[in-house]
């Protein structure tokens, strides 16, 4: 594990103007991962040990924080992140919070995964932001209870060591563990405030869950899916297209700048393992005048890359804006990797994909869930 780059120390106090404008960032290596604390996965902060200035859910909220200066309440200033008391110590004698001292929250992600890395953002947090952070990880099958997690015979495993942070900054860190992982808890040394939590991974389906559903959506992000590259990400990202439920918003699907030649927009998917697929839905909902004018959609089968041999599924199609448009395919297709592509421009929300495993997708997802601790 190694922070990217480090941040530390305060931040200079608010002067007005644009909040963000001396905010600490970078371009982490692992964001092109799925964020597994995504609340439209079904991502929660379950329990923490105290939030007394600003709840402990602003940490998963999807927009970056807000800052708003006047902004105050009978407790104090309002935060737009998790921000806990001050600590103290046990007399007047030793009045500072001892070593050990931390505050904790309990994050639950939206699907199971491998955690490739991880954004402690503290935003805005310029003087009271924690001295340091600490992330360990858990996997606890079913819904666990806050009790049940913090139970003594639960072993956590670090993911992040105590480490260093800077105000008003998001730090960033690399996690290089092949495990899966259901929970996180977040520790901030000793007390402070966190504005968002983002946890970059691979999500890592349980595959009886999967064999029981036996049909599926074997591109979602849910279970496993994942997308690889696109051609365009100007307004929003290519993993929208797999999230859970349809678009709310036009900003919740993926929608590319307007093309100014004759060439057209893709987006390359990596299948849950390989898979039969029987029909798909292509979703245009919120994409009014600017969603694909056509589309149409492919299959490869094996790891062969961008040179790999693509069979077209679904020939270009006509799209009707803020439409979810269905398809019986006429014959099963079998692929580990799909490809939509939208002519000449333009956007989609969703992807759906419909089959299930093949024998040896089976066989390869149950190896790699055992591999992974699962």
């Amino acid at each position: 594990m190694t922070a990217i780059p480090s941040f530390t120390g305060d931040a200079n106090p608010y002067g007005g103007g644009d909040p963000y404008a001396d905010h600490r960032t970078a371009d982490f290596p692992f964001t092109q991962y799925a964020n597994l604390a995504d609340r439209r996965l079904g991502a929660g902060v379950i329990a923490a040990n105290d939030e007394f200035f600003a709840d402990r859910e602003n940490m998963l909220v999807p927009e970056p924080a807000e800052f708003v200066p006047e902004h105050f309440g009978h407790k104090g200033k309002i935060m737009d992140g998790w921000e806990t008391r001050r600590r103290r110590g046990a007399s007047a004698e030793h009045p500072w919070p001892t070593e050990e001292d931390h505050d904790w929250a309990l994050v639950r992600l939206g699907a199971p995964g491998v955690v490739r890395g991880i954004v402690v953002d503290t935003a805005h947090f310029r003087g009271n932001y924690p001295q340091a952070v600490s992330v360990e990880g858990v996997s606890v099958p079913g819904s666990p209870s806050p009790e049940e997690l913090l139970a003594d015979d639960v072993q956590w495993t670090t993911l992040v060591p105590r480490t260093k942070v800077g105000g008003h900054a998001a730090n960033g860190f690399e996690v290089s563990l092949e495990q899966r992982f259901t929970h996180l808890r977040i520790n901030q040394h000793p007390d402070g405030g966190i504005a968002r939590l983002r946890v970059y991974g691979e999500v890592a389906p349980d595959p009886a869950w999967l064999a029981v559903l036996g049909t599926f959506d074997v591109v979602a992000l849910e279970n496993g899916g994942r997308a690889e590259d696109a051609s365009n990400l100007f307004y929003s990202p290519a993993s929208n297209t797999i999230q859970p439920g349809r678009s709310r918003k036009m900003d919740d699907g993926w929608e590319t700048r307007r093309r100014r030649d004759r060439g057209n927009d893709w987006i390359r998917y990596r299948l849950v393992a390989r898979s039969e697929i029987r029909a798909l839905e292509i979703d245009t909902a919120y994409l009014k005048g600017n969603s694909a004018g056509w589309a149409s959609v492919s299959l490869r089968d094996g790891d062969d890359g961008d040179d790999g041999d693509w069979t077209e599924i679904l020939p270009r199609t006509r799209l009707q804006p803020d439409t979810n448009h269905r398809f019986v395919l006429p014959a099963p297709a079998t692929g580990t990797h799909a490809r939509v592509d939208i002519f000449p421009d333009g956007g989609i929300s969703r992807l759906r994909l419909f089959g299930s495993l093949t024998q040896d997708g089976a066989d390869e997802l149950r190896a790699r869930h055992q591999e992974l601790g699962g």
